[in-house]
Order: C-alpha cells, then sequence, then structure tokens
C-alpha cells in the first residue's frame, strides 16, 4: 500500500523507521532482560516530533491524523513491542482523551508536556474484580469540601475524593499524569462514570503498589495503582460528571487502531526475521526457504500482515474522515493480533532450535504479540463488539 500513502506521511515513516533500526533495536532484548523503562529512547522520539503525533500544534503536538501515527506506531512495534505499547498508550489512551474532552485550560497544562514528550501518560480503566465488565467498577470519587487551607485549589472550594485500586495500567511507575475512571454516581451504571487526571508525583495518597513481571512487554511497566483519598479539585475533573463511560468508547475505538497498528509491526518484524534466515540457513545444499513447508510458511506469514496491514490502515483512514468507526477498528485489532501472534510462532518455528533462544528475536515478538489479544478489549469482546456492529 505504499503507493497510496501521501508524501508526508512517507516521510514521518522512513525517519521513524531510520530511528528505529539504528537507536532501538540493538537494545530491544537487553531493555526487555533489563525490565527497564528506556527513558532515553522517549525522549529522542520527543527530539523527533513524534509524541503527539494526531495532537493538534496549537498543544505541542505534531497535528498529524491517525494514519501517520498507525504508521509510527507499526515501525516501532517493528522492532520493539514493549517501546510501541508504552507509546501507543500514551498518544491514543493518555493523551488524545483530553485533546477530544478536555477544557482549553486542561489542554494547556496536561496535554502540552504530553505532546511535547515532557514525560509519559497513562490511562487507567482496568480493576482487580473487573477486567471486561466496566459496571463493576468498585473505585469511586465523592464530592468534599476543600480543606479550609487550600481552598484556592478550586474556584468554589469542592474537591474530588479518589478512593480505589486500578491494575494492569501501562506507564504508571513513569507517568506524569493518569487518567482515571471512577464512579461518581453507583445508582448509574455505566452513566455513573467519570474521568479525572492526577498526577502521580504531587497528588498525596496515589501509590504504585506493584510493578508487574510479565510474559512479554517488560520495558513497557505494567503496574496496579492505589487512590488512597486522594484529593483532586474540581478542574481535574475531565469532560462532563457521567460522560466517562461514553469517553471510554470514544477512546478505544482509536486506541484499538493503534493496537491494530502494533501488531502488524510486530508480525512485520517477525516475518522478516524469519524470512531472513530462511534465505541464509542452508540444509542439504540449499537454503531452506527453498523447501516447499518453509516457503509456504514464509508466504502465509506475509499474507497474513499484509492483510492486517489493510484492516489498519482503513480503520485509520475511516477515523480521519470523521465517519463512525467502531466496526472497522475492532476488526483491525482482531484480526492484527491473531496475526502477530501466528507470524510470530511460525517465525521461531522457522528458526528451530535458534528462534527458541534469546540470541534471536523470534522469541520477543512471540512473548509481546499475546498481549495484543487481550489488551484495549479481548478477542473476546472484539467479536461481541463487530457482532453487534453487523447486527448480531
Amino acid at each position: 500500500m505504499d503507493f497510496e500513502l501521501p508524501d508526508e506521511h512517507r516521510m514521518i515513516r522512513e525517519t521513524v523507521r531510520e530511528f528505529c533500526e539504528e537507536e532501538i533495536e540493538p537494545v530491544a532484548q537487553e531493555i526487555e532482560d533489563d525490565h527497564r523503562f528506556p527513558e532515553e529512547i522517549f525522549d529522542q522520539l520527543a527530539q523527533l516530533d513524534v509524541m503527539g503525533v494526531p495532537i493538534d500544534e496549537t498543544y505541542g503536538g505534531l497535528g498529524g491524523d491517525q494514519l501517520m501515527y498507525a504508521l509510527v506506531t507499526e515501525e516501532l512495534g517493528r522492532v520493539s513491542g514493549a517501546i510501541g505499547l508504552s507509546y501507543a498508550a500514551h498518544v491514543s489512551l493518555a493523551s488524545k482523551p483530553i485533546e477530544l474532552f478536555g477544557t482549553d485550560a486542561q489542554k494547556e497544562e496536561w496535554l502540552r508536556p504530553l505532546a511535547e514528550g515532557e514525560y509519559v501518560g497513562g490511562w487507567a480503566l482496568t480493576e482487580p474484580g473487573s477486567g471486561s465488565d466496566a459496571s463493576s467498577m468498585q473505585t469511586t470519587a465523592e464530592r468534599s469540601s476543600a480543606d479550609p487551607s487550600e481552598v484556592e485549589a478550586s474556584e468554589d472550594g469542592d474537591e474530588w475524593v479518589l478512593e480505589g485500586t486500578k491494575q494492569f495500567i501501562t506507564n504508571a511507575s513513569e507517568a506524569g499524569s493518569i487518567l482515571v475512571k471512577a464512579v461518581t454516581d453507583p445508582d448509574a451504571g455505566y452513566d455513573g462514570i467519570s474521568t479525572f487526571i492526577v498526577d502521580p508525583h504531587e497528588d498525596d495518597g496515589f501509590e504504585v503498589t506493584t510493578v508487574w513481571d510479565k510474559m512479554g512487554l517488560n520495558a513497557s511497566p505494567t503496574c496496579e495503582i492505589t487512590f488512597d483519598g486522594v484529593r483532586l479539585p474540581e478542574d481535574r475533573l475531565l469532560g462532563e460528571e457521567g460522560e466517562g463511560w461514553e469517553q471510554t468508547k470514544k477512546t478505544l475505538d482509536g486506541g484499538r487502531i493503534s493496537i491494530a497498528a502494533l501488531s502488524t509491526g510486530l508480525a512485520q518484524g517477525a516475518y522478516e526475521h524469519a524470512k531472513r534466515y530462511a534465505t541464509e540457513r542452508e540444509q542439504f545444499g540449499q537454503p531452506i526457504s527453498e523447501f516447499d513447508a518453509i516457503r509456504d510458511k514464509l508466504v502465509d506469514m506475509h499474507r497474513k500482515t499484509e492483510r492486517a496491514r489493510l484492516l489498519t490502515r482503513k480503520a485509520a483512514f475511516r477515523y480521519d474522515e470523521g465517519v463512525p468507526v467502531t466496526e472497522a477498528s475492532a476488526l483491525a485489532k482482531l484480526d492484527a493480533s491473531e496475526a502477530a501472534r501466528e507470524v510470530a510462532e511460525d517465525a521461531v518455528q522457522v528458526l528451530g532450535g535458534y528462534g527458541y533462544t534469546t540470541d534471536f528475536a523470534p522469541q520477543r515478538f512471540y512473548r509481546d504479540a499475546k498481549l495484543m489479544e487481550i489488551g484495549e478489549g479481548t478477542s473476546e469482546i472484539q467479536h461481541l463488539v463487530i457482532g453487534r456492529e453487523i447486527g448480531l
């Protein structure tokens, strides 16, 4: 599909690809082994001006569209799933909702540093007892009169007091801001959920209680966080009270496109490593790529990757056209995430015993790819969403 890309998109993609190959690929296994968030890489991405690709230039972004953002995410995933995941969470989940739903003052205070790459952001929805069922959310935010000595914190002296626990939150241990979903009206179901902006460094009562060791993606921190009487001024409410779930659905429409793009990148990276190995490795006097079994496997890997890419770019294009994308984004996410796992698994198989060692990248792509079928809505949830959209 490269011939269909506008020149500006092609230029951004090539710039990011070069950066990924020169700066990220050489350290991708090292940061995974060390379970280290590569802050220096994100500083360099900020210097490239891609930490806010789809954010308006007014607030420090690049002013690009969803397609351009998907291209950047794919290139990151092609060399490091962990960096791609932290990047996607930062842009789609932590930054874009502030642009979509925030006031001008909130955008200036909270969106600008995210878009300019001053720090990464996080987004907190999932809880220990509520995975796909957000209606059973236990984190609450209740109105309370502010401490008289701190009345200046909001215009009328009112505050929100946040209590609860969130689970599996990307970037939380590194974030400069986190968007938190909380119940503000327990009797209103989904209409009783609201969104709040939390400052992990300044808001007392916030704590990162666990940074999880995971099957893969360990250079991207996944955390449990708690809120113990976190007092937030009135201006930390994002949008109106009770709009949190509608905001979530709109956020996930874009977020699933980014996970589809990340998955496509993982598939592409795994395929490239397998193809390179197969054309260089000789058995019985010829490259193993010339054997039917390996050739057919590589062809299927290429086919699945291209299909994922087409669905992802279709969803991104529709998003940029301003038309509903719930079905398209769910379809892209479902297909690309499964393609990533299948292609990565086949890449390990092509390399045989070498594919099972950390000296070669396919094992990392394989471990990283599995989360793509879980995060931002499991594959089962994508089937549910698509089924509803097509009238089933």
